[in-house]
């Protein structure tokens, strides 16, 4: 079964920036659509970004459009989030999600944190 993996987080400036990734374990990554959330404390988790499986179609929040940006590496089973202009805002848990409707799967990763200070 897949499994993922995320790093990168950590604490960094406002208008810093700061790369995700996402590592798949198994062979179903390239099947998957791929979406990174986030979750503040208190609150719901949210939707932040959406890439298709071939990589040529994304999606992003209203919140982070402009900011963010998600790629992926089909080769290297690989998701990423690239953040810049990061704002205190932006301060969560941000999970890797994978989902393949057709086999029924939709994995979560364990989060990684960002913190992001005024």
């Amino acid at each position: 079964q897949v499994e993922l993996v995320e790093s990168g987080g950590g604490l960094v400036q406002a208008g810093g920036s700061l790369r995700l990734s996402c590592a798949s374990s198994g062979r179903t990554f390239t099947n998957a659509v791929m979406r990174w959330y986030r979750q503040a404390p208190g609150k719901e988790r949210e939707f932040v970004a959406v890439i298709n499986r071939s990589g040529g179609g994304t999606t992003y929040a209203d919140s982070v459009k402009g900011r963010f940006t998600i790629s992926r590496d089909n080769a290297q089973n690989t998701v990423s989030l690239q953040m810049n202009s990061l704002k205190p805002e932006d301060t969560a848990v941000y999970y890797c999600n994978a989902r393949i409707p057709e086999l029924g799967l939709n994995l979560w990763g364990q989060g990684t944190q960002v913190t992001v200070s005024s």
